[in-house]
């Protein structure tokens, strides 16, 4: 029941900043907690960031915390995901996913329900 749609994406310099929107075609936006993952070239689909129906609560990977912000407009059915201080690391297709069972932020990839087709970030070296 929910269209997710991924933009923001780009080649960005080591060290700056970039900021990622998911936009949501359902009416009852605010009922969905939502996630950012991503998938690098060669490696799994990895936890990024989550955030509560309400906004109160969020979640980070270890890898991001400190220099990833997770947000939501829940008037615009909109979830950010701004980024700041960017390594190459963080390269990856970048994908925002829609939880409609639980209010909280997860980390797991399996309990979001549907899943945006995906942004590609790029941090040169």
């Amino acid at each position: 029941q929910v269209l997710l749609v991924e933009s923001g994406g780009g080649l960005v310099q080591a060290g700056g900043s970039l900021r990622l929107s998911c936009a949501a075609s359902g009416r009852t936006f605010s009922m969905y907690a939502m996630g950012w993952f991503r998938q690098a070239p060669g490696t799994e689909r990895e936890f990024v960031a989550a955030i509560s129906r309400s906004g109160g609560m969020t979640q980070y990977a270890d890898s991001v915390k400190g220099r990833f912000t997770i947000s939501r407009d829940n008037a615009k059915n909109t979830v950010y995901l701004e980024m700041n201080s960017l390594k190459h690391e963080d390269t990856a297709v970048y994908y925002c996913a829609a939880d409609n069972d639980r209010a909280i932020p997860e980390k797991r990839s399996g309990v979001y329900d549907y899943w945006g087709q995906g942004t590609q970030v790029t941090v040169s070296s």
